[in-house]
C-alpha cells in the first residue's frame, strides 16, 4: 500500500488527511483498528525508539507514548519484588517482552492513560493480556503472535489499533516536513548513542558502572525522540521521569525530577497500604495515588470524595515524610538533549537521587556545572552530542 487516507489530521477540521509514500510502498500493515494522523506520528517515533533501545543495551525494549513523546520507555531488565507490587503483577510470570512494556507503563501511569505502545520484539500473549486491562490507543510491533492479535483485535470493542511494522525498512537519509506551505529538509539523525559518548568524564568522580551506563543510555535515546527542551531521569533500566518541550532547560529538570520523585513515592510503604476498595480500576488508583501523593491531600480530606475509592480513610503522607524518603535515593542517571548552561540544573537532580549525568557540554558555563556536580560527587560525562527533537 502507497497511500493511506485518514479520518482528519492533528484536529477534526483538518481535513483531508493522509500519509503517502513519495517512491514504494508504506512500511507498516494495519491488522486491526483505523490509524489517526497522531496515531501514526507517535508509532513513527516510538517505534525508532525502542529499536535503538534494543541495539543500544541488547534487551528487548518498549515505549509508551503521548502526543509525539514519550511518556515511558524501558528494557526487559527483571521486576524486583516491590516493583511487582507497584505495577500490579505481584507474582505473575513475565516475558521479557511484557516486562519491559509493564516497566515503559509504569514510569508515569498517569501520562500514559491512553497511550501509543511500541514493541522492538514480537508482541506475546501475555503482552497483550496486560494491554488488554489498560487504557490504550494503539501499538506497532515487529509481528504478533496469533494468541496476542486474537486478544488485540478484541480491545476497545474491536477497534484497537494495531500495526506491524517491516523490520527491513530503511528510509531516506533526507527527510522533508512542510509548516506553513514552507518545506524544511535535514538529514535524518542517525547519531548511535553508545558507550563511546560517555568518555569523556570530566568531574573529580570518573566511576560510572555498567548498570549506570544503560540507564544513561536509555535516557538519551529516550531523549532523541522527546521534544525539546527534554531531560530523563532513569534508573532500574527505565526511564524514571521525562520532562518535554519546556522552553528552560531547569524547568525540564524540575518537572522530570518531580515525575521521578513521584515514582520513587510509589513504592512508599504508606502508598503500598492504600486500603482500596476492591472494584476500583487501575486508573482510578493511578489518580487517587497521584493526589495522595501530592499536596491536593489535604483539601480531599476535607471532603468524602476519599470514599470512593478507600475503605478508610488513609493515614496521610506528610511533607516531611516525603523528604525523608527522598533523601535516601541514590543511583539515579539523568540525561540532557543539550548542555547545562546553569549549575542549577545539577542542584535540582541531586535532590532527586541523581548520581551519573550525560550532557553535552559545550556552555560558557561548563566549569560552574562541573564545580557543581563535584560539590555532590557525581560522575558526568560529556556527550559532545545535541540531541534536539522537534
Amino acid at each position: 500500500m502507497k497511500e493511506l487516507e485518514l479520518k482528519y489530521g492533528c484536529n477534526p477540521n483538518q481535513k483531508p488527511a493522509r500519509v503517502f509514500m513519495k517512491e514504494g510502498e508504506l512500511p507498516f500493515t494495519v491488522l486491526n483498528g483505523k490509524p489517526g494522523y497522531i496515531n501514526l506520528l507517535d508509532a513513527m517515533n516510538s517505534w525508532q525508539l525502542v529499536q535503538e533501545l534494543k541495539e543500544a543495551t541488547g534487551l528487548p525494549a518498549a515505549a509508551s507514548f503521548k502526543h509525539v513523546s514519550p511518556a515511558g520507555a524501558a528494557v526487559a531488565a527483571p521486576l524486583s519484588d516491590l516493583l511487582q507490587k507497584v505495577y500490579f503483577v505481584e507474582g505473575v510470570e513475565l516475558s521479557p517482552i511484557a516486562t519491559a512494556y509493564i516497566r515503559a507503563r509504569g514510569a508515569d501511569r498517569m501520562s500514559s492513560y491512553g497511550d501509543f505502545v511500541a514493541l522492538s520484539d514480537e508482541c506475546d500473549a501475555q503482552t497483550a493480556s496486560f494491554l488488554a486491562r489498560e487504557v490504550s490507543d494503539g501499538i506497532i510491533a515487529p509481528s504478533y503472535s496469533p494468541e496476542a492479535l486474537e486478544i488485540l483485535k478484541g480491545k476497545r470493542k474491536g477497534t484497537y489499533l494495531v500495526l506491524q511494522m517491516d523490520k527491513a525498512y530503511e528510509p531516506a537519509e533526507l527527510e522533508q516536513k512542510e509548516v506553513f506551505g514552507i518545506t524544511f529538509e535535514q538529514k535524518r539523525n542517525t547519531v548511535k548513542l553508545d558507550e563511546e559518548c560517555l568518555k569523556d568524564i570530566p568531574t573529580q568522580n570518573k566511576v560510572i558502572d555498567e548498570a549506570a551506563k544503560r540507564d544513561l543510555l536509555i535516557s538519551l535515546i529516550t531523549l532523541k525522540y522527546t521534544q525539546s527542551n527534554s531531560v530523563c531521569y532513569a534508573k532500574d533500566g527505565q526511564a524514571i521521569g521525562i520532562g518535554a518541550g519546556q522552553q528552560s532547560r531547569v524547568h525540564c529538570t524540575r518537572l522530570a525530577g518531580n515525575k521521578a520523585d513521584v515514582w520513587h513515592l510509589r513504592q512508599h510503604p504508606k502508598v503500598l497500604a492504600l486500603p482500596f476498595k476492591a472494584e476500583v480500576r487501575r486508573p482510578d488508583r493511578d489518580n487517587a495515588i497521584d493526589v495522595y501523593i501530592s499536596e491536593e491531600w489535604e483539601d480531599l480530606l476535607e471532603t468524602d470524595d476519599w470514599k470512593r475509592v478507600f475503605t478508610e480513610k488513609p493515614e496521610p503522607l506528610t511533607r516531611e515524610e516525603k523528604k525523608e524518603y527522598l533523601k535516601g535515593i541514590t543511583g539515579v542517571s539523568l540525561g540532557s538533549d543539550a548542555f547545562f548552561p546553569f549549575g542549577d540544573n545539577v542542584e535540582r537532580a541531586h535532590k532527586s537521587g541523581v548520581s551519573y549525568i550525560a550532557q553535552s557540554g559545550g556552555s560558557i558555563r561548563d566549569d560552574n556545572v562541573i564545580e557543581t556536580a563535584d560539590k555532590y560527587n557525581i560522575a558526568m560525562a560529556f556527550t559532545h552530542i545535541r540531541l534536539f527533537h522537534h
